[in-house]
């Protein structure tokens, strides 16, 4: 891999930050921010490779500002979208973001506005790069480059590869004089060189921050369950916490399980209303809920620098996903935590999760012959036409698993038969059912504010069902989308309205005339050569939780290509190889600490403030305090035994 370096000339090093201070108020870039901006600003195609917390979003968007024209952002990340956009307007920049779920005229105002050179940012998810319409709208519009955020999807290589991702080199054929950034937080040395063939970089040009992370400490947490360990890790570890689960129901029962113990905890899964997802992640943001509970649906593009913990209650697929995910913890630069859990069936779960992500041939030509009874396509026909995919009636009605039909669509469309999409979302409707009397006589103070909005904002909402916006709503009238929310949940359980609130429908698109299931190929690359790489993955995993001895974050860092011959001194396998024990002094000095905490009655021990002591030190006073009679367990609370 060939890596370069730029020394920008006085007068770019001052226009830089002159914008930086400007809209961000920093005084200067951090670690190769500055690197990435004079490459880009050079018209040179450039791949930065930043971890997570790295300020990926300041390369892109300080060259843009000095640029002539729209920067084109692609990005899976809708959460990310949203918020982007958000800053950059509160600090005075235009930008606009193109997502499913918006309304054709909306769609068409915000290409054409980039038209009029209006905005500087349009952000706009992968799906969206093939559409007509805005294939359309390029031909007329300035771009001065393009950004594609999560690179690594575009390399099949990768652990999150995205077929739609690849419709990325049309954009880089209509547009080929123009440089492209792509932006990564994880990519193995084989990724790399994929992301910047994919993209046709005119050269190797890769700019590479050190993924290590020093105030990070990793572990893996051994345990019989997760209720046990959750108890144990959350009496260790205080603040705010992200605790990741492999199933959508899990991450509601282990909520559940967690508001129980008296602890603040809501869940996150693809499978929400989006807009019930984004006051849950709201809340969280905003510290009025401690822990969230999520699959890996949850984080991405989210800024939250004060994250103390990230648990891992299952393994995850890869080493990739793994550091991607507990690189949510301290972005701040304060000290945090990542712990994984390993449990005794751990190693057996995860090849049960590849063989079920590569079923026998045979059964995927099955499930292509139930899409095709279900969708009601006959043989020679189907190709281009696109249907709804209500995927839970098709796991009825054709006995499937939810959990090994997903895997079995990715490689339908990996082997060319299918195109699937989960994320269109449909917009919310709602009919006033009940008279205007009955309606005047149900409605007060607040209700009522809401429903002259309605009223004066939709026509015909009395004859049928209209389409409706909860967020201009909500900014028309001044309350939370969340309250707006509610309040039709509410009328709609009263029968005074019919809400049908936005949700995601997945959809298929045969790219070819439907064939018989016995004719389906998978090829090679789709599923023989990642299942290698996949295996691969796997037992790099499982090394990883049984690996006790070597350092955690060398480890890590070995499998990105990184070199790192000393010991991290912040890992679980660290601590316990120093060799050295506690001095007498700073167990004397948590023990003190501990009392002083408690003089006022019980605490949870996740409300120790004790973040700057090693934690098995801290077990340790504590299990010593017990054994003595100092402490006593009031429930799962600690409390000295006066």
């Amino acid at each position: 891999m060939h890596e370069t370096s730029h020394t920008p000339s006085p007068s770019a090093q001052d226009w830089a930050e002159g914008l930086l201070h400007k809209y961000w108020g920093y005084p200067g870039f951090r670690g190769i921010q500055r690197e990435i901006i004079d490459s880009i600003y050079a018209g040179k195609d450039t791949l930065g490779l930043m971890p997570t917390g790295g300020g990926k979003s300041i390369t892109f968007q300080v060259p843009a500002l000095a640029m002539d024209g729209t920067c084109i952002v692609v990005t899976p990340l809708i959460a990310l979208m949203k918020d982007q956009v958000a800053r950059l307007r509160l600090l005075g920049i235009k930008a606009t973001a193109i997502y499913s779920g918006m309304k054709r005229e909306k769609i068409v105002a915000a290409l054409e506005n980039c038209i009029l050179g209006d905005y500087k940012f349009l952000y706009l998810s992968p799906e969206r790069l093939s559409s007509e319409l805005f294939l359309a709208k390029l031909k007329h519009m300035r771009v001065s480059f393009i950004c594609v955020d999560e690179a690594h999807c575009i390399s099949q290589w990768g652990y999150d590869f995205r077929p739609s991702y690849l419709a990325l080199n049309q954009l880089r054929s209509l547009l080929p004089d123009k440089p492209i950034l792509a932006l990564t937080a994880t990519a193995t040395p084989e990724v790399i060189d994929d992301i910047q063939e994919k993209l046709a970089f005119s050269q190797k040009n890769v700019f590479r921050m050190s993924f290590s992370r020093p105030n990070l400490h990793y572990g893996v947490h051994e345990t019989s369950s997760d209720e046990a360990g959750l108890q144990y890790i959350l009496n260790q570890y205080s603040g705010s916490t992200i605790i990741y689960c492999n199933r959508r129901q899990k991450t509601e029962e282990i909520a559940q399980m967690l508001i129980g113990m008296g602890i603040a905890a809501t869940y996150f899964h693809a499978g929400l209303p989006d807009i019930e997802k984004d006051y849950r992640q709201r809340d969280w943001q905003e510290g009025r809920i401690r822990i969230m509970v999520a699959t890996n649906a949850f984080g991405m593009g989210i800024d939250k620098p004060d994250v103390r913990l990230v648990v891992h209650l299952d393994a995850p697929e890869s080493l990739e996903q793994y550091f991607q995910e507990a690189g949510r913890a301290g972005r701040d630069g304060l000290q945090s935590h990542a712990i994984l859990f390993s449990k005794p069936k751990t190693a057996q779960l995860l090849e049960k999760q590849l063989i079920r992500a590569f079923p026998p041939k045979e059964k995927i030509q099955e499930l292509y012959d139930h899409i095709c009874y279900f969708l009601q396509i006959a043989e020679g026909d189907g190709m281009g036409r696109t249907r709804e995919f209500n995927v839970h009636q098709f796991c009825v009605n054709f006995h499937h698993s939810f959990a090994e039909v997903h895997p079995m669509l990715s490689l339908l469309e990996l082997a060319g038969y299918i195109k699937f999409t989960d994320e269109e979302e449909t917009v919310s409707r709602l009919y006033i059912t009940a008279t205007r009397s009955q309606l005047y006589s149900a409605i007060y103070g607040e209700t009522e504010i809401l429903f002259n909005q309605l009223l004066r904002q939709y026509t015909g909402i009395f004859q049928e069902f209209v389409y409706i916006d909860e967020e201009d709503i909500a900014l028309r009238i001044g309350f939370p989308v969340k309250k707006i929310y509610e309040t039709l949940i509410a009328l709609n359980q009263r029968h005074v309205i019919k809400y049908i609130p936005r949700k995601r429908i997945p959809y298929i698109t045969l790219t070819r005339p439907r064939v018989e299931g016995k004719d389906v190929v998978i090829p090679a690359h789709a599923y023989e050569e990642r299942y290698k790489r996949q295996k691969r993955r796997t037992d790099c995993v499982i090394q990883y939780i049984n690996n006790s001895t070597d350092c955690r974050t060398a480890q890590l860092l070995k499998y990105f290509g990184e070199k790192f011959d000393q010991k991290c001194m912040n890992c679980d396998n660290c601590d316990s190889l120093s060799g050295a024990d506690t001095p007498s002094s700073v167990i004397d000095s948590i023990y003190h600490d501990i009392c002083s905490q408690l003089s006022n009655g019980p605490k949870y021990g996740y409300e120790l403030n004790l973040a700057i002591y090693n934690p098995e030190d801290i077990e340790y006073v504590i299990r010593t305090m017990t054994e003595n009679g100092e402490l006593i367990q009031c429930g799962l609370q600690i409390k000295l035994n006066k």
